[in-house]
């Protein structure tokens, strides 16, 4: 039996507040002559709540946080953003982060003045503490020789606290280290490899912005580029014939491909003569095999990108590492004594990383790019533009494995699960657990690690080899940080709604605010269920207000467009 009834429900944020009333159906339904599998059947209080906060843009794990006002003492349990830029956890978060990133994109592409100023000249106090910290460092370079330890000790703590207050001077950059390494690193030749196409050389200018044409034109451009063949695959992505497919040039290639894309960036860089500026994302394709889409600002031919693209290639100097000397039941042990790892049954210490890399004549492996590259000059403004845009994001949302989708079919399962074994013995860098497997005791070396047990995220199954970040941006693109992209929207919407008349409370300062977890099990935590309901009804809430500034705005004269709010597109469509 079914009674249908309005109940009137009330939500109430930290302060007590009533912020919204809403009137909805009940339903109270007779389960006593129901079935446990009808039962089962019926959503549970949470499910419902957070399908609810999917449907209003509300976060579905906010983390409860604590805050306390240090002026007036008012203590507050408050929701906090997961920010997850996954999907498939958070709805909310993940298209949030990508319309920031959609923002942030547009608004370095097709600029036409340089988005970063040119560098502040040295203030007198800054001078002072760098005269300062040369002063120290000498005299820490003279404790050294007479080996006073005490004085030593003293002298470092005095050089990191004035490397401390030269930061809050505004000084950047890498100060430099009091502590000199104890053998120099090998130095390896730069020059070009015979089998490779030379490139033209110009010096490098510090302008950002691209040529404009016929006094009104500045196109700018889109790249792909990926990574060579490994064997021939079919339409699914997967090998024609796995077993002759070169799973370990696949993996190599991978955990290197971070590494080739800087050194394609400096190669176009040198060739064209001005500081290119890129947006980019890392992307698996098909055949699980990282390629990278970027927008670069500026016009650069199609033979010019094809050039670089077939020119770059990466030499990775490290110890052969074709054959694995342990695994199953041997594997190196550590020894107290030698304080490193041996071999289990001659107890002979493995070779050191210096010692490893100190005569290599040739490199371990060497990374170029497929000869599949694409580019393609865009108009700032258009509709292709913000297509592009919104392809370059498009994955954003999704984790890599999401994106190659291994569960469609067992023999693209099959494929991934080979790729993420060569994973598994590829070492990812100088300090890896992996080398251990070869026979080399990398960088770092300590009792704590596990051989062939590395946490970098280059072996994880999920990664499938773009262990990196998914999102490139060169640091003069657009002048700003993602922060301060996001701050932004904030301060767009704030303008709107002051425009409409709608009086808003001053921000606190958040100097004066302290946050702090919220312990487990603390009777005065909310539910999720609540702390969700109650992020539901502020979101409403700002929702009405936005809305009807909105409204308000519509029906006011349009000003001159030296008068109106300095609000850009990219804003209003981010808010």
């Amino acid at each position: 039996m079914t009674n249908n009834r309005e109940e009137t429900m009330t939500a109430t944020v930290d302060s007590g507040e009533t912020v919204g009333v809403a009137v909805v159906p009940a339903v109270t339904q007779d389960v006593a002559g129901m079935t446990s599998a009808e039962r089962a059947r019926m959503p549970l209080t949470l499910d419902v709540v957070k399908a609810a906060a999917e449907q209003h843009g509300v976060c579905v794990r906010p983390v409860l946080g604590e805050v306390v006002d240090l002026d007036t003492g008012e203590v507050r349990m408050v929701g906090v953003r997961c920010n997850s830029t996954v999907a498939s956890k958070c709805p909310a978060c993940a298209d949030r982060n990508r319309r920031s990133r959609m923002a942030q994109c547009r608004e370095g592409w097709h600029l036409d003045h340089e988005p970063v100023a040119e560098r502040e000249t040295a203030t007198s106090d800054q001078i002072e503490l760098v005269t300062y910290r040369s002063d120290l460092t000498a005299e820490y370079r003279q404790a050294q020789g007479e080996q006073d330890a005490e004085q030593v000790e003293d002298l470092r703590e005095a050089i990191r606290e004035a490397d401390s207050d030269l930061r809050r001077e505004g000084v950047r950059g890498n100060l430099p280290n009091v502590d000199r390494p104890a053998a120099p690193a090998p130095v390896r030749s730069t020059r070009r490899r015979q089998d490779s196409p030379n490139l033209p050389r110009r010096k490098v200018a510090k302008t950002t912005v691209g040529r404009e044409f016929a006094g009104k034109y500045r196109p700018s451009t889109f790249v792909t580029v990926t990574l060579d063949s490994y064997g021939k695959v079919r339409t699914d992505g997967t090998p024609a014939d796995p077993a002759t497919y070169d799973y370990r040039r696949a993996a190599r290639d991978a955990v290197h491909f971070a590494s080739l894309v800087d050194r394609w960036w400096q190669n176009l860089r040198r060739v064209v003569g001005w500081d290119v500026q890129y947006f980019g994302t890392v992307e698996p394709q098909k055949r699980i095999t990282p390629h990278a889409h970027f927008a670069v600002r500026g016009s650069i031919p199609h033979a010019v990108v094809r050039q670089v693209t077939a020119a770059t290639y990466l030499q990775v100097w490290w110890p052969n590492h074709d054959e694995i000397k342990y695994s199953g039941d041997r594997m190196p042990v550590w020894d107290m004594c030698a304080k490193g790892f041996v071999d289990p049954i001659t107890n002979v210490p493995l070779t050191p990383w210096a010692d490893a890399v100190s005569d290599l004549d040739t490199p371990a492996h060497v990374v170029e790019f497929g000869s599949q590259v694409h580019s393609k000059g865009i108009l700032g403004g258009t509709e292709e533009a913000g297509r592009h845009i919104g392809y370059l994001t498009k994955y954003l949302v999704k984790s890599i494995s999401e994106v190659v989708a291994v569960d469609d079919s067992a023999r693209v399962s099959e494929h991934a699960d080979r790729l993420a074994a060569e994973l598994a013995i590829t070492p990812c860098s100088e300090r890896c657990a992996v080398w251990l497997l070869y026979g080399v005791a990398p960088k770092g070396t300590n009792s704590r690690m596990t051989p062939g047990r590395c946490r970098s995220k280059a072996h994880r199954r999920e990664t499938l080899g773009l262990p990196g970040r998914r999102v490139l941006v060169s640091r003069r693109w657009s002048g700003k940080t993602l922060a301060e992209h996001k701050s932004d929207r904030a301060t767009f919407v704030r303008e709107a709604l002051a425009a409409a008349g709608i009086a808003k409370p001053e921000g606190t300062d958040r100097t004066r605010l302290m946050w702090a977890p919220v312990q487990a099990g603390d009777p005065h935590a909310p539910s999720r269920a609540e702390l969700l309901m109650q992020m539901i009804s502020q979101r409403l809430k700002w929702r009405a207000e936005y809305d009807q500034a909105q409204a308000v705005l519509a029906a006011l004269p349009r000003p001159a467009p030296d008068e109106g709010l300095n609000l850009s597109a990219t804003h209003r469509e981010a808010a």
